[in-house]
């Protein structure tokens, strides 16, 4: 048997916002919208076929609340430093601007998204 992350699911507070965040400025690809009752939701898929599902329910108000359940997303990418940069001009918190941690190797950088959900931007490099 195999088995593999496929997708998450998050509530957000406004659903075109959170999809152009992430479609406009983070590269991913909407593949699907989605319909239900009290709720609406969009797939967006990354360069590996992973997806996250941004879900926006109609009767909720005000901020997400994180609680202490998700810390943060991770995003892979081959230009932390040209994401992150993207990310802020286009508005995004910086929480820790791109290092280079040579004990993984990658370069990481911190960002929030327009909900305040944390984003951990990840270049690797060749061992």
């Amino acid at each position: 048997m195999k088995t593999s992350l496929d997708q998450y699911c998050i509530n957000v507070s406004n659903l075109e916002r959170s999809v152009q965040f992430y479609e406009k400025v983070l590269g991913l690809e909407v593949t699907h919208r989605i319909e239900i009752p009290n709720a609406s939701e969009v797939v967006l898929a990354g360069a590996g076929g992973n997806r996250i599902q941004l879900a926006w329910h109609h009767d909720h108000e005000g901020p997400i609340d994180h609680g202490n359940a998700l810390w943060k997303l991770y995003l892979k990418t081959d230009d932390c430093q040209g994401l992150y940069q993207r990310a802020i001009d286009a508005g995004s918190e910086s929480v820790t601007p791109p290092q280079r941690l040579d004990r993984w190797p990658v370069t990481a950088a911190f960002i929030k998204d327009p909900d305040g959900y944390l984003i951990e931007i990840l270049e690797h490099h060749e061992g």
